[in-house]
């Protein structure tokens, strides 16, 4: 290794030379029909062996194309849909990186010696000033969700590294618990903007042996109004970095953001399939008034191939209440939204992780950035306000491959907004009605209209306005009963 060369350039290098040699059509081949495996891909056996025991067995489509080229140092601009494995695609390089520098013995350190720091009054050496944080890798999220995930998920691939220390920075936790972390000098740094740019502005952490900086979900940023803090932090990055930016669309202003950040990138698009993916089933329930949504939700939770749920509400209100209803009820629940305190919202997750939690009724807080694998169903107790949230949400489920179900609780005066759902993932969803939870009123046909002209929903138009008289309709006792029993058996996961 060249005596000026960093420990990650030195590794980048080698696998620069085999991309180099093999030609552009690496990535291609990669991806091809035949399947590489992730050994096959250029990771080591001990992070192949910590990918094993976490259930993955081959890379996704975005992880196939991205791990050679992150590997090989190059710069990424990468559009993936949600749920296809972006976190392990620019994760995976980097700690393969350092474990590959650990190998050569190669030993990191803390940047420059502290300075002397003369004596005290009685001619005691002073103690030096504690020195800054100087990770070689920074990952850029817009959610404190989304950052806590990214850093479990470096934890879980680096496991069997003699030392890979990443920590999360972020908004709502207290700054002597997060200085304490920056002590330890973390080689991975995943952060939310803001409460990055406090420690850099405090000189808490410096920027300048920074090897890797991955903007993770760069349009939703961009969307929060994040860009000016971006390209603040940016500035205060070596400009020899290598750069990975992982968007669901590079258009608009993520152009512009690109051809400043990006030196010559490998570019990857991985399609969105048509429609939600395969492996989630997708289906609704026309539901007469709150009331009736309620009995329906509980008697679904029940379901005995439930493992873990995420319920999505319209707000935060309607989350604490809801989560409230259904441990009431005997479920296991909890919520999540945007006025928890942050403690509180990292006790939440972890209790979701650990299984504590069989029920998580959130906002669209959760929507991006939680990978739970026992998450099996997700419901819509609420349609989102925007079609593309629909397929965020129910992206909660089917990860990496696995099975899902996605169910949609839905009121007939939503019906436009399930054929906007419908228009946007291309595919119709499919009716699904229990016996014995039936809606009173027939379906919405096209226009949102029933059948024989009136309009959906009540006289005053209203969605949600006066219950019906339960007469002529399904009593309580039509599905209570399977509901009860069905707690029953859903509490032994409790």
């Amino acid at each position: 290794m060249n005596s000026n060369q960093s420990p990650l350039d030195a590794v980048a290098a080698l696998a620069l030379g085999k991309a180099e040699n093999a030609g552009a059509e690496i990535i291609v081949a990669a991806a091809a029909p035949s399947g590489p495996t992730f050994a096959d891909l250029g990771l080591s056996a001990e992070i192949v062996s910590a990918l094993t025991a976490t259930g993955y067995t081959a890379p996704t489509g975005v992880q196939a194309r991205a791990i050679p080229a992150g590997l090989a140092g190059r710069d990424l601009l990468v559009s993936s849909p949600t749920g296809s494995g972006k976190t392990a695609a620019f994760m995976l390089p980097a700690i393969e990186r350092f474990a590959a520098f650990q190998r050569d013995g190669g030993k990191r350190t803390n940047g420059a010696p502290a300075a002397n720091a003369g004596t005290t009054a009685d001619g005691r050496p002073r103690r030096p000033a504690p020195q800054p944080a100087r990770p070689n890798m920074l990952v850029l999220t817009p959610t404190r969700e989304l950052a806590l995930q990214v850093t479990t998920a470096a934890a879980t691939y680096g496991k069997h590294l003699r030392r890979l220390r990443c920590v999360s920075i972020l908004g709502g936790v207290p700054y002597r618990q997060q200085l304490e972390l920056l002590s330890k000098n973390p080689e991975i740094l995943v952060a939310t903007p803001g409460r990055l740019l406090d420690h850099l502005e405090r000189g808490k952490i410096d920027l300048s042996q920074l090897q890797i900086l991955v903007l993770d979900e760069a349009d939703r940023m961009l969307d929060m109004g994040f860009v000016d803090d971006i390209e603040s932090i940016v500035a205060l990055t070596p400009p020899e970095r290598q750069t990975m930016l992982f968007s669901a669309t590079l258009d608009g202003k993520i152009g512009s953001l690109t051809e400043r950040l990006l030196r010559n990138p490998e570019r990857i698009e991985i399609t969105r399939t048509i429609g939600a993916p395969a492996n989630i089933t997708q289906s609704i329930h026309w539901v007469d008034d709150r009331a009736h949504k309620d009995r329906l939700l509980e008697h679904l939770l029940s379901d005995r191939e439930l493992d873990q749920a995420i319920v999505f509400t319209a707000t935060k209100s309607e989350a604490d209440q809801l989560a409230g209803r259904l441990s009431d009820a005997g479920f296991a629940s909890a919520a999540l939204h945007g006025d928890l305190p942050q403690g509180a919202r990292n006790r939440t997750l972890r209790a979701l992780r650990e299984r504590k939690v069989r029920v998580l009724v959130a906002t669209d807080v959760a929507a991006r950035g939680i990978d739970v694998p026992g998450i099996t169903h997700v419901f819509n107790y609420d349609l989102p306000k925007f079609a593309e949230d629909y397929v965020h949400r129910i992206g909660r489920t089917g990860r990496a491959g696995r099975t899902g179900t996605a169910v949609s609780l839905v009121h007939h005066a939503e019906f436009q907004a399930v054929k906007r759902i419908e228009r946007f993932t291309r595919q119709p969803l499919p009716v699904n009605v229990v016996a014995g939870f039936e809606p009173r009123r027939a379906p919405p046909t096209n226009g949102g209209a029933r059948p024989g002209g009136r309009p959906a929903g009540n006289r005053n138009g209203s969605g949600f306005g006066k219950p019906r008289s339960s007469a002529g309709g399904p009593r309580r006792s039509g599905g209570g009963g399977t509901g009860n029993g069905g707690r029953g058996g859903f509490s032994r996961h409790s």
